[in-house]
């Protein structure tokens, strides 16, 4: 009997912890304290990692640790530089805290860094948000303390003379103070930060680069990034959600110069929370204004799979300074959202139609390419048939990320232009045509990374594409028949 009384009490204690520890984990099931209660660490997380929600219903005492240092690092393919940063990383590590928190903040300034660095938190209030109390001597730490009244996504930056130069070189990141209630829970959350480079090279210049005034006071950067340099959320690095999941972006915008039109191609934000506040203040958003040191939080659902592109839609910042990223989405399709490409005709212009029209003995069936009969392809046209109806096709599809040329952007989209990596295998081209690729490639001595989404062309319509372009731009010369096309489609 006694041993059962033992048990019983035993269940009952352990029932009462693990109710506890519900009651702590589901901060909406109990009502909000104000009293600040325990001690703990905050968890920090590097972009574009966001850490997770804080499921407790009163304010603590978080401890924040973070280290500056002076680190070089990757800019873009073969570009260099010497990065100033919070905890290694550009952008510096994401903080977040609860409202109401009383924060107790270590500042450490590496001792082998050249010059002292401080912070300011635009969460803080108090004088230089901060930086008034945390100018740092290399090999020193600096400690200081502030009430976390204000929720919201915020700024933090360095504050040491010259400020601009600090956050140039990469001294920023953001805190989030959570509000009291929490935000509604979505699948992904993550963190992206929008910075400007001003380097003394020009955009792709290889080797350890440095920071130029000029530029910097011309706000003319050479480079505009997402989470410190290029390809950064791109290749490799994509964020990922599948079909129907829900996603949350915390935007940042350091500058230190030019305002953010923040925009993902093919997605509309539901939700925005504009300059990084507590209320929704707009729905079915296409894009989205961020000033220098400034943020927002963006929320959507994503309905159709396949790569979406996010950019900065000052668009030439996108194509030809850096600001791309890629959100990767897996999943069902549903054609009853977006149908895809439904056909692809030449149009002849109206002139042609209206001569058909006045001579109905010269109409013919012109809605079809001439590259989409295998007569045409491969019997009756000639190859300069062929490479026209191909020019078509690039024309209407590649040129705008492979450029009429041929020559591609720098850094961004490989050149097709005397490519020894198109020209080395034929049979990989045309697998890429058909099913795209992401990651690093090689091409003519320079890497890049980037993703090409997989084409909706027709197996006439790839071989006469991928003709046209080994004719032209000095390329091998290599033809490529619709019945290669039509093997690799189909496995073989």
């Amino acid at each position: 009997m006694e041993k059962k009384k033992i048990i019983i009490s035993l269940i009952i204690i352990l029932s009462s912890l693990a109710a506890a520890a519900a009651a702590i984990y589901f901060s909406g099931c109990g009502e909000y304290s104000n009293k600040v209660e325990g001690v703990e660490y905050a968890n920090l997380t590097y972009a574009p990692d966001v850490p997770p929600a804080i499921q407790r219903n009163h304010p603590s005492k978080v401890i924040v640790n973070i280290e500056t240092m002076q680190v070089e690092g990757r800019l873009a393919d073969g570009v260099k530089y010497n990065f100033w940063t919070f905890g290694g990383r550009v952008p510096g590590e994401f903080i977040r805290i609860k409202e109401g928190d009383v924060v107790e903040f270590h500042l450490d300034n590496s001792p082998i860094c050249s010059v002292p660095h401080s912070i300011d938190l635009h969460a803080v209030s108090g004088p230089g948000g901060g930086a008034a109390v945390s100018q740092t001597l290399p090999g020193h730490e600096s400690v200081f303390s502030f009430k976390a009244d204000h929720p919201g996504l915020f700024i933090y930056h360095c504050a040491t003379q010259p400020v601009p130069l600090h956050i140039a070189n990469g001294m920023y990141g953001l805190i989030y103070v959570e509000p009291k209630d929490g935000l509604s829970p979505v699948d992904h959350e993550y963190y992206v930060m929008q910075s400007e480079f001003y380097t003394t090279g020009n955009y792709g210049d290889s080797g350890l680069q440095e920071f130029s005034l000029d530029k910097a006071l011309q706000e003319n950067p050479t480079y505009v990034v997402f989470n410190g340099s290029v390809g950064a959320l791109s290749g490799d690095n994509a964020l990922h959600a599948k079909v129907g999941e829900t996603i949350r972006l915390f935007v940042g915008n350091i500058g230190p110069n030019l305002t953010s039109s923040f925009h993902i191609i093919g997605v509309v934000f539901d939700k925005v929370y504009l300059f990084g506040g507590t209320n929704v203040t707009q729905e079915n958003v296409q894009t989205v204004s961020i000033p220098a040191g400034g943020a927002a939080i963006v929320e959507f659902k994503v309905k159709v799979p396949g790569t979406y592109t996010i950019v900065d839609h000052s668009i030439f910042r996108a194509f030809n300074k850096g600001a791309v990223g890629m959100l990767k989405v897996t999943g069902d399709y549903n054609k009853e959202i977006f149908s895809g490409k439904q056909s692809d005709n030449l149009f002849y212009g109206s002139d042609l139609d209206k001569k058909l029209e006045n001579n109905p003995d010269s109409q013919q069936d012109v809605s079809e390419n001439p590259a989409n009969s295998e007569a045409s392809n491969e019997n009756a046209n000639s190859i300069v048939d062929i490479i026209a109806a191909g020019k078509k096709v690039f024309s209407s599809t590649c040129f705008a990320c492979h450029q009429p040329d041929g020559k591609g952007v720098p850094n961004i989209f490989p050149p097709l232009a005397q490519s020894n990596f198109l020209n080395a295998d034929k049979e990989r081209a045309i697998g890429i045509v058909l099913h795209g690729k992401s990651g690093p490639v090689n091409v003519n001595g320079k890497q890049f990374n980037n993703t090409m989404p997989a084409q909706s062309l027709s197996d006439d319509q790839i071989a006469a594409v991928l003709t046209y372009v080994y004719h032209s731009f000095g390329n091998s010369g290599k033809t490529v028949t619709k019945d290669e096309v039509s093997k690799i489609r189909n496995g073989k």
